[in-house]
């Protein structure tokens, strides 16, 4: 599998996530996440921003759907976020779903606790 971006091929594995890491940007994230059938929203970009920093930065660090909770309910104190709140954002697994769409490698683990 590989998503066409701007005349660009970015080759995939067989489950759609980057072969690498270097291919993201944000046109490709938008492809990724229309294959998903989300149209990406500033909510979107938080989480996605926050993986991303999380992986590059710290290691190689996936966080699981309880810390990308933890942080957002941080960064949106404004209003209340829960579980449902990320799963309305990523239907698929927001852990999973968000870290395809931001190019990370795929999580093996198993639940997003």
């Amino acid at each position: 599998m590989a998503y066409e971006v701007k005349g660009r091929q970015i080759e995939t594995t067989e489950n759609g996530y980057l072969e690498s890491l270097d291919d993201w940007d944000r046109d490709v994230a938008e492809a990724i996440a229309a294959e998903e059938g989300i149209t990406l929203s500033q909510d979107h970009w938080d989480v996605i921003e926050y993986l991303r920093d999380a992986y590059v930065n710290n290691n190689g660090e996936q966080p699981n759907n309880r810390a990308i909770l933890k942080t957002m309910q941080a960064k949106w104190s404004d209003r209340k976020v829960d579980n449902k709140t990320l799963f309305d954002l990523y239907p698929g697994n927001p852990s999973k779903q968000a870290g395809k769409i931001a190019g990370l490698p795929e999580s093996m683990r198993k639940g997003g606790y």
